[in-house]
């Protein structure tokens, strides 16, 4: 499938594909004989993983860090590659505790509006 293709199956657009793919996010696309790339299951695999990654807020360094690992096929390097996994999940819970402490907060307001936020609101004009 050529390029536009799976930007429509992975939701990223083609210049984002191409920058995954330039700096080793992904392995090198198969091409055809006109050199025009010929996305594959595999790379199509390797695109979604690099998404879901990035959706998660794992950087570029650290996503090239893991695949690079992945690429190897090394065994080896699996302990390696969990702890990674682990703390991108931690940082991640980070940012969602976070979250979820604001939403509360506002929440909490909407709520107590008549209550508390209008007289509150007053004290911020003045």
């Amino acid at each position: 499938m050529n390029i536009k293709e799976a930007a429509v199956q992975t939701g990223l657009s083609n210049d984002t594909i191409r920058y995954y793919e330039r700096i080793g996010l992904i392995m090198p696309v198969p091409r055809k004989d006109n050199q025009l790339r010929d996305f594959n299951e595999r790379s199509i695999n390797q695109l979604r993983f690099a998404k879901t990654m990035r959706n998660a807020g794992v950087s570029i360094e650290r996503l090239r860090e893991y695949v690079n690992m992945v690429f190897e096929d090394d065994d080896r390097t699996i302990p390696t590659r969990k702890e990674l996994l682990k703390e991108q999940a931690d940082e991640m819970q980070e940012r969602i505790d976070k979250m979820q402490a604001a939403h509360d907060h506002l929440i909490y307001k909407i709520e107590n509006y008549d209550e508390h936020m209008r007289s509150a609101e007053n004290l911020l004009d003045k």
